[in-house]
């Protein structure tokens, strides 16, 4: 099948993938009222087109987080990538680093952050759970300082997990081993089965010498999810800096409310994100909430945006609105799930091509005029 868009790399990575994993990437929680309004509500704000500019010469190229990228794109931290494609987070963090933009690990990671910033040699940033055991937390802290993460990115909207249906019916992460029906899926999965006998079976990468962590992946990912703190503050963040030096991103921002207390404590930037759906179903997409955001604290702070991307016209639109530089998770996942690192250049390369064509015809030159003078190229903003 020739790969025209996203959902193309999303139809051919459900074919490849076994189901209990691709559920897993693709499934949100509850009824996915709000993992479907991320992506509808882009269909809201509307591009106004000007004609008759000089469009000869264009650039996406940017700067956030202190960096300079060739787009304003950074590719999400995500757990378990690592299933979908042998060695996932290092295959996605060297088409990452060709396309010279940067990857966040997920602390739920198949590949260890010092393998993947051994191995991909990406720009490298760092996503932390802050656990039940600070101990633990800390010892992940002084791990990502050794292997050089350029910051630290804090998720605070999932104290406790959301309820995806789709794991539920699948036994994944409430279940110590697989279903005979996903056993018997992955027999079938011929393409995927051969790409992961290349290695040993995969296992969180920065869990492999914790103690009780498990020693297979469901297990792990048990252990992960009863790791998770509701009692999780505000006042926590300053422990954190205690322990972090370097810039922290404070991610699952919805509400201009918590976005000011976030510059308050100190944060460096912060994502705008409603974790792609898979924790509060019935909240607001991502793109709904960004303006209000921006216009509080986008003077403050750095501000990003993850929700729903699967357009370049959505980057185009998230920067108009606000946002310094957007996330991609499944969008990039997708693309590892179809085939790898070369998926995910794929993925990239679509959107960098829809950015820029979207850009000519909107009679712009460069990604800083959509955030100097956002209002001009909108209407009607959700």
């Amino acid at each position: 099948m020739k790969i025209a868009n996203i959902e193309d790399l999303r139809v051919a990575a459900r074919r490849r993938v076994p189901r209990i994993f691709f559920d897993y990437l693709d499934g949100g929680a509850f009824s996915e009222t709000t993992m479907h309004a991320n992506i509808a509500d882009f269909d809201k704000v509307h591009l106004e087109q000007r004609v008759l500019v000089n469009i000869e010469k264009r650039n996406l190229a940017t700067r956030f987080l202190g960096s300079d990228y060739a787009m304003p794109l950074m590719l999400a931290p995500t757990g378990f990538a690592g299933m979908l494609a042998h060695r996932g987070e290092v295959q996605a963090g060297r088409a990452a680093k060709a396309a010279g933009i940067p990857l966040c690990l997920s602390t739920t990671s198949i590949c260890s952050m010092e393998e993947v910033r051994r191995d991909s040699d990406v720009d490298f940033h760092f996503q932390l759970y802050v656990f039940k055991d600070r101990g633990l937390a800390e010892l992940m802290l002084e791990r990502a300082v050794k292997a050089q993460a350029k910051s630290l990115f804090v998720t605070v909207d999932a104290t406790i997990g959301g309820r995806r249906e789709k794991d539920l019916r699948n036994g994944f992460r409430t279940s110590r081993r697989p279903t005979p029906g996903a056993l018997l899926d992955m027999m079938t999965r011929v393409r995927w089965g051969l790409d992961m006998l290349r290695g040993p079976w995969p296992l969180f990468g920065n869990f492999t010498d914790v103690p009780g962590a498990g020693k297979d992946i469901m297990a792990q990912a048990l252990f992960v999810g009863r790791q998770l703190d509701p009692t999780l503050t505000w006042a926590d963040l300053a422990w954190m800096r205690k322990h972090w030096k370097g810039p922290m991103v404070i991610k699952g921002i919805l509400s201009v409310e918590d976005a000011q207390r976030a510059v308050d404590q100190g944060a460096d930037g912060i994502v705008v994100s409603n974790h792609g759906g898979r924790q509060l179903d019935g909240a607001r997409s991502s793109i709904a909430v960004l303006p209000e955001i921006a216009k509080a604290v986008g003077h403050k702070t750095e501000v990003l945006f993850d929700g729903g991307i699967r357009r370049g016209s959505h980057i185009v639109k998230a920067l108009a609105l606000g946002a310094r530089a957007c996330l991609i998770g499944r969008t990039y996942l997708y693309g590892l799930g179809a085939g790898g690192q070369a998926g995910v250049t794929r993925a990239l390369d679509l959107l960098r091509f829809e950015m820029d064509v979207t850009m000519a015809l909107m009679g712009v030159t460069d990604v800083d005029q959509l955030r100097d003078d956002g209002a001009r190229y909108i209407r009607n903003a959700a």
